[in-house]
């Protein structure tokens, strides 16, 4: 797992992206996904980013059922590849790139929308991808405490052991028995779960006024984290609006209830290039992934590995 110091390299250069994104410097190709039983999927996702000359191919499979074997609910592989040769210049785990990439996003929007003091985080979920948000987290707001929740407990349990003894300053880290407790009052707030289910996981009214809310779980375009009524108060925030609006349940979901319209989608491109000020409302970024997030923190990742070695 990357280190708070690899991750803001990762944050910076998906800030580059979505900045190119916006700009029509670049774009993401929608992703190949191909339906193998119930809720199984293997994803495919190219994309290149000319102004830094790379292009990359992600494959990776989505198991819901994996965790209950031990096993990750993710696999695959990443692809880097040289735009002007062609050569590949890396290949990377497709698992730990997209668990980095993921948190890494949400830390972008986190930088941008929550407020410079943040400190009392909650966490819900208990996995790879929890510790990786966590890392974000701490990595671009001066995290303090941690509330973490996990419908396994046993699970909860090993995450708050390793975020103490991983965390790069002192955190008063508690586990609680349900969400509601967790989630009560904290400024930030993650969800990231393997949910396939179309109830709120985080109900709207337990979120403090105020609060940032990264919402990245789910295990297919229908599942829900965080009650869509929230949106209808909450600044949305979402990478594409066409991403959004094919993969992100609370997004879905909040559309169809009549809750907000399309124009209520604030993508995280523009917010960059309009020089975003946080008014003290709400805030909830709804991530669902795209292909050139992938090929940014490929790259990332990649120049700083070069970087270390050349150093030796």
């Amino acid at each position: 797992m990357e280190g708070p110091e690899r991750l803001l390299d990762v944050v910076d250069a998906l800030a580059e992206v979505f900045a190119d994104l916006a700009s029509g410097r670049t774009r993401s190709p929608s992703r190949t996904v191909v339906e193998h039983g119930p809720r199984r999927q293997m994803v495919v996702g190219t994309a290149v980013w000319e102004r830094r000359g790379v292009g990359s191919v992600k494959v990776s499979t989505l198991t819901p059922d994996n965790p209950e074997r031990g096993l990750p609910l993710i696999h695959g592989v990443v692809v880097l590849t040289d735009l002007a040769t062609g050569r590949i210049r890396a290949l990377l785990d497709g698992a730990e790139l997209t668990a980095v990439r993921t948190a890494a996003v949400a830390g972008l929007a986190t930088r941008l929308c929550a407020p410079a003091d943040a400190g009392e985080l909650a966490v819900i979920g208990a996995g790879v991808q929890a510790r990786a948000l966590f890392r974000a987290m701490e990595a671009v707001r001066p995290v303090r405490a941690m509330r973490v929740f996990s419908r396994t407990p046993a699970g909860a349990g090993r995450f708050a052991r390793w975020v103490r003894g991983a965390a790069s300053r002192p955190v008063d880290v508690t586990v609680h028995d349900s969400a509601r407790d967790a989630v009560a009052g904290a400024g930030l707030v993650c969800t990231a779960t393997s949910t396939a289910g179309t109830e709120p996981v985080v109900e709207a009214d337990w979120i403090a006024p105020g609060a940032h809310v990264n919402v990245i779980g789910g295990t297919h375009e229908d599942a829900i984290e965080v009650d869509p009524v929230l949106l209808a108060s909450a600044l949305t925030v979402v990478e594409e609006r066409e991403a959004a609006l094919e993969d992100a349940g609370e997004v879905r979901a909040a559309l169809a209830a009549g809750l907000i319209g399309t124009a209520d989608l604030n993508e995280l491109g523009a917010l960059i290039t309009d020089g975003f000020v946080p008014d003290g409302r709400t805030t909830v970024f709804r991530g669902v992934g795209l292909a050139v997030e992938d090929t940014a923190a490929a790259v990332a990742l990649t120049e700083a590995a070069e970087a270390r070695r050349d150093r030796r």
